[in-house]
């Protein structure tokens, strides 16, 4: 958890630096999101063909495609919307809103994969929105547009972790990462065709690091899970906030608000219930 906490925190630094106003040689989010696919699939393609297997991680039932493109479309889309956020927003406020994410995966599996509403999950929802009010402040403060494009990210999030959690037991994690690279690629490309241009100098080192660094703090975080109990391994996710709060304050001179701080330990006490419940049902 160490490993993935300080892995998803050099993917939002990275990602600010390569897409930052003040790098002469910085590029689009969506040329970010473009090139980070394509070292991912490169990546991937060696991990591949370096297994052997009798049967081609490609070929899968037309039923588990249709799986793939829906999670990929919602992870492509949330991505775009996290790393737009990041460029105009404080990195801590960023990691706060996306600690909605499991607000919105109950929701939708509570619609997708009929998932029960308990007492506890439906206590956990209140208090994550709750959360997101004091973070935000509607009414109080003026919230910037990027704040609510980062809620975007976090609910697109949560949709692909549902279908992921659907692709489980039928698709390996790493024909779920060879499909994601493969399906998010030309939508990126969409994006980029009419304004493309290729990273320059030390971008082209941040296009490289996001993309590392993203997959090896997904690597982390599911070897964690193995390791250890949900109740355990979860909370520790949220001292990404207090470390990208430093970062933050050392690297781009950001304030600490009290109120995100707030905010957070209220969804963080929310999720505490949600995965207290799990582990009692186990």
């Amino acid at each position: 958890m160490v490993g993935a906490i300080f892995a998803f925190s050099l993917t939002a630094i990275a990602g600010r630096e390569a897409t930052h106003a003040l790098n002469a040689e910085a590029i689009s989010i969506s040329q970010l999101v473009f090139f980070r696919n394509i070292v991912g699939l490169a990546f991937v393609s060696l991990l591949i063909f370096s297994r052997r297997s009798s049967r081609p991680i490609w070929h899968v039932d037309k039923p588990l495609l249709t799986l793939h493109f829906g999670r990929n479309s919602a992870h492509f889309f949330g991505q775009w919307c996290w790393f737009y956020g990041l460029s105009l927003l404080p990195l801590a406020q960023v990691f706060a809103i996306e600690f909605t994410v499991p607000i919105w995966t109950a929701l939708f599996a509570t619609v997708l994969l009929s998932e029960k509403i308990t007492q506890r999950r439906t206590l956990a929802i209140v208090l994550g929105f709750v959360g997101v009010l004091i973070i935000l402040r509607p009414g109080f403060v003026s919230v910037p547009d990027a704040a609510w494009v980062v809620l975007a990210s976090a609910v697109a999030y949560a949709l692909s972790h549902t279908l992921t959690k659907r692709l489980s037991g039928k698709a390996s994690a790493l024909s779920i990462l060879f499909y994601m690279h493969v399906m998010q690629l030309p939508l990126a490309f969409l994006l980029v065709c009419f304004d493309f241009a290729l990273p320059q100098g030390i971008t082209w080192l941040f296009v490289v690091i996001t993309a590392f660094a993203a997959m090896a703090a997904h690597y982390c975080m599911a070897k964690a899970l193995s390791y250890g109990d949900a109740m355990v391994v979860m909370p520790m996710d949220f001292l990404r906030l207090p470390l990208i709060a430093l970062l933050g304050m050392v690297l781009y001179d950001e304030g600490i608000d009290i109120w995100l701080l707030v905010g957070a330990a209220i969804m963080l006490f929310g999720n505490m219930l949600t995965l207290k419940e799990k582990s009692a049902a186990k």
